[in-house]
């Protein structure tokens, strides 16, 4: 078992391949997901303003295994530490700019629910298990142990258009902190 809240060091640093240099600008499609509170959140009408959308692989638990190879693969570790420092950093969000944040990745909404209440969590996780999203807006994906998982990255929604990509996130356990500077350097 890994511990799912601290990554190893030295993991291997994803490279910026361009696979979201066509998003800032694309408008967000009509696509309804499942949030942790029940309800359906339409992702092109997330509200006025802007909204923070991260995007994972998978959160893990302490008590389950990684998919094998996990730490190999560039960019997949860190996703509990990511959602742990977006809970930290939360209302900060807020105060820069940001009307909602949400977390979203192909994991189903009963698996969410448990992150949410482990982690504590103030804000909505989204399942995408068709990773519906990446097929609508061409994300990036990858496969390990016969899945298919969402690379991370994070959207800056202005209304109903990508204002930013965040990719490649090279330092989860920091990726907040770097979208707080982000808006706080960029008035809406």
């Amino acid at each position: 078992m890994s511990d799912v809240y601290q990554p190893p060091a030295n993991l291997p640093v994803p490279e910026d391949d361009g696979a979201a240099d066509h998003l800032p600008g694309r408008k967000v499609p009509y696509l309804e997901l499942p949030g942790t509170d029940g309800t359906a959140i339409h992702i092109n009408a997330l509200g006025i303003g802007r909204a923070v959308l991260y995007i994972y692989p998978l959160t893990g638990r302490p008590d389950t295994d990684l998919p094998q190879g996990w730490d190999s693969i560039p960019g997949a570790r860190g996703c509990t530490a990511e959602a742990c420092d977006f809970r930290d950093h939360h209302q900060e969000l807020l105060a820069a700019g940001a009307q909602r944040v949400f977390g979203l990745s192909s994991q189903d909404t009963a698996y969410h629910r448990e992150v949410v209440e482990r982690l504590r969590l103030p804000f909505e996780m989204l399942s995408d298990p068709s990773l519906s999203l990446a097929a609508a807006l061409d994300l990036p994906t990858f496969e390990v142990d016969g899945l298919t998982l969402f690379k991370r990255l994070t959207l800056v929604i202005h209304n109903d258009r990508i204002e930013h990509a965040f990719y490649p996130v090279r330092s989860p356990h920091e990726h907040a902190q770097q979208v707080l500077a982000w808006l706080r350097d960029s008035p809406a």
